[in-house]
């Protein structure tokens, strides 16, 4: 059980043999590492699997590899988005293994992904940016000074809100108590991975990028950055895993306003718990959690609603099928652009 989609082992992956799993997407939602926050999101688990399957469907197409195999329906038949009579949220998908890491003194030991070649999830996770939204942790690291210009390959300070002349790839840990960015030269060493497989894994990233880009495009979107997840196949080669192109894999953007649960981390951000939260990460990186006193409050119940019909009319509208019976996404964002805005002289 995960904080936003629980795993449901069909096969178990062993050795150089994958196996196979069912992601149930559910309500749930997390920010900021927590796990589980004390709402749910309604329609979200059911709009966040077909957003998903729809991209996986669309990788296919370009002749990319993942591990997704279908959507699961009612009959526990497998099929494609196209063959589906009702909003799904289960998705079957190949499994690979997950080697963890060892915590050893406050740090981890990757050594075991060395000599490893097939079956195995990627411990890292790659993340596009397209612009510096606010809130983007490029500004905040850059402020901080654990960055630099030329780690990112930029000669000029950014602001909030900068369009990036070209893609910045940042790399992170997947596995750890808490992610942490990473020098490309790391996360090649933790990874294990051959040259040809790391430059690979860069490579599928900006493709993707641009696949998502064009087609959240159609629909008003910016996709301003979003992550990936890979692992090794049984052949030895890298596909991707996970989910991708979804509002909480990506940050998207209409007119400025976040598409996402990126409205819900602006709200958390104004509150106690979250002064608590950041205060305690920067005491002890791996056990923050049980130094944080206070919990988070629940949404205010309007902007709860907005984001679930969000998450619904995105997924209507990206895949021109109607799931949901929810109002276009551009009457929605008006909503949400009036509460923003409220909230702001509150």
């Amino acid at each position: 059980m995960g904080s936003v989609k629980d795993l449901k082992i069909i096969q178990e992956p062993t050795g150089i043999n994958s196996g196979v799993g069912f992601f149930s997407f559910s309500d749930r939602y997390s920010v900021f590492d927590w796990g589980e926050m004390p709402d749910h999101i309604a329609g979200k688990g059911k709009a966040l699997c077909i957003i998903g399957a729809y991209f996986f469907e669309k990788l296919l197409e370009a002749g990319i590899d993942s591990h997704y195999r279908g959507l699961v329906g009612n009959d526990g038949v497998i099929r494609q988005i196209k063959d589906m009579k009702e909003a799904p949220d289960i998705m079957a998908v190949s499994l690979y293994r997950v080697i963890r890491p060892i915590e050893k003194n406050g740090s981890y030991d990757y050594s075991e992904y060395r000599g490893t070649s097939v079956n195995f999830l990627i411990p890292l996770e790659v993340i596009y940016r397209n612009r510096l939204p606010e809130g983007s942790s490029v500004l905040k690291r850059l402020a901080e000074g654990s960055v630099s210009l030329a780690d990112l390959g930029l000669t000029n300070m950014p602001g909030p809100g900068d369009v990036l002349e070209w893609p910045i790839l940042d790399v992170s840990t997947k596995l750890e108590a808490t992610d942490r960015y990473l020098p490309w030269s790391e996360a090649k060493a933790i990874s294990g991975l051959a040259d040809t497989n790391f430059n690979n894994m860069e490579k599928l990233t900006e493709r993707i990028n641009t696949i998502i880009t064009s087609e959240v495009e159609r629909i008003g979107l910016v996709n301003e950055d979003g992550k990936m997840e890979f692992a090794i196949d049984n052949s030895g080669n890298v596909v991707v895993v996970d989910v991708l192109g979804t509002p909480d894999e990506c940050r998207f953007t209409y007119n400025g306003i976040h598409v996402s649960k990126e409205l819900a981390r602006v709200f958390y951000r104004e509150t106690d718990w979250y002064r608590d939260l950041e205060s305690a990460k920067k005491k002890n990186r791996l056990a923050w959690k049980s130094l944080v006193a206070s919990n988070p409050p629940h949404l205010p119940d309007q902007l709860s609603g907005l984001i679930s019909s969000i998450y619904q009319a995105v997924a209507n509208e990206l895949t021109g099928m109607h799931w949901f019976r929810v109002r276009p996404l551009s009457e929605i964002m008006k909503d949400i652009q009036y509460e923003l805005a409220k909230s702001k002289q509150g």
